[in-house]
């Protein structure tokens, strides 16, 4: 278990504003994060000594342990249970009390692609944790999701169980005289949003692991340029700079404070929402020919989706995106893809999209988050995706209008505007 940090952020002594009061959001934060980093949990086949109770019917379980602080110092350990004849199951000690009896049942869905020696199953799922403590609990939700540990290419996690936080805090802050909408990111699932204190001398590159994410543009999302900060470093937010102090154990309270050190505005993405243009680009696809987005799409409904075979959510998404396509394609909807391989990752693109049936245009330049068109639209996390009208370039829809079961309603919809507005 981390070692809770007692440091609180030092500012300089000036006043500050009054408390910033926040509400946690236990669950489907990620959504509105729109990255995580994925966290591991080694497994091990030896059960330890910690834990107290387990399950009964246990047929191959294997152990491991959930790296995140509480108030109540608990031991967060997870029970994965694979028999080779029955699906498996995933066991969370929700409250770290080394009984995994008394828990809240954990959600763990198989996802099964391929045929023959290449048919593989990769479990999803979601799970909670009282960071707080009986009295006064503090429940937060995680991601979880496991590869086939029969997987020849995914050797390397075959012990490991990958988890994501899945909770934030979030609300309003009041900055130079404006509100902004505000959310708290532990991206490293540590429990404490004091974050790792840093330092002096710590490089631009250096992270306390929590960022505070400020809704600058006012366009309800939250971008990684411009708009997300270190809670340890100082940031500038309309020409002022600020620096943040007295920052609760559990993110719900905070104070800003005018800094004496001066820091540079970074300059915010482009605003990408529905109802904006998309910005335009000619690039080379990975057939060799020119495609003009989103100009080539005259009469169509395009899809610009950024993806990689290596990025776990994006191909979770992919089986829905093929079936949207097969049902729409003849009724004007297009997908233009924009890879994030890199040179490692690219000789498996074109069988990737070849097995799953992507049959759509796929620009890759191989150069991973450095790809021309991703840095142009400064995409920091993937999957991302828009809906534009080939021949307006306005956007429609954005994100989460278009994965999961919300994809096919969206397209139906803006689908029938088109067709009504060429009739």
């Amino acid at each position: 278990m981390l070692a809770i940090l007692a440091a609180v952020v030092a500012v300089a002594p000036v006043p500050a504003d009054e408390t910033v009061t926040l509400k946690l959001t236990s669950e489907k934060a990620m959504q509105k994060i729109g990255f995580y980093a994925p966290l591991r949990v080694n497994l091990t086949a030896d059960k330890p000594a910690s834990i107290t109770k387990a399950p009964a019917d246990l047929a191959s379980p294997m152990y491991g342990v959930l790296q995140i602080a509480s108030e109540g110092n608990g031991t967060y350990h997870v029970i994965l249970d694979e028999p080779a004849d029955k699906p498996a199951r995933l066991f969370i000690d929700a409250n770290g009390n080394g009984d995994l009896t008394d828990d809240p049942a954990a959600e763990w869905k198989p996802q099964t692609t391929g045929e023959g020696d290449k048919k593989t199953t990769m479990y999803n799922g979601t799970g909670s944790l009282n960071l707080g403590t009986a009295a006064k609990p503090y429940q937060v939700g995680l991601g979880l999701y496991r590869f086939d540990k029969n997987d020849p290419a995914r050797e390397a996690l075959k012990n490991v169980l990958l988890y994501y936080r899945d909770y934030a805090v979030e609300g309003e802050m009041k900055l130079g005289g404006k509100t902004y909408n505000v959310l708290l990111n532990d991206n490293q699932a540590t429990g404490d949003f004091r974050g790792k204190e840093l330092a002096a001398d710590a490089g631009d590159k250096a992270s306390s692991g929590i960022n505070l994410m400020i809704d600058v543009n006012g366009n309800g999302k939250f971008d990684k340029r411009g708009e997300t900060f270190d809670v340890r470093k100082p940031f500038n937010i309309g020409g002022t700079t600020y620096e943040i102090a007295d920052m609760a154990r559990n993110g719900l309270t905070f104070k800003v404070a005018k800094s004496s050190k001066t820091v540079a505005e970074v300059p915010l993405a482009p605003n990408h929402t529905a109802g904006q243009k998309i910005t335009p680009f000619d690039a080379q696809t990975t057939a060799g020919k020119t495609v003009a987005f989103p100009s080539d799409y005259k009469g169509k409904i395009v899809m610009i989706d950024f993806w990689a075979t290596w990025c776990g959510p994006c191909m979770k998404e992919v089986p829905g995106l093929v079936t949207a396509y097969n049902k729409f394609h003849d009724q004007g909807f297009e997908v233009l893809g924009i890879s994030l391989d890199n040179d490692k990752t690219m000789p498996k693109l074109e069988p990737v999209t070849k097995e799953k049936g992507m049959t759509w245009t796929q620009v890759a330049d191989g150069k991973g988050w450095d790809a021309v068109i991703a840095k142009m639209y400064v995409v920091d996390s993937i999957p991302a995706c828009w809906l534009v009208d080939g021949d307006t370039g306005e956007i429609l829809a954005e994100e989460n209008a278009l994965r999961g079961d919300r994809l096919q309603p969206t397209l139906e919809k803006h689908l029938a505007a088109k067709k009504k507005a060429g009739s």
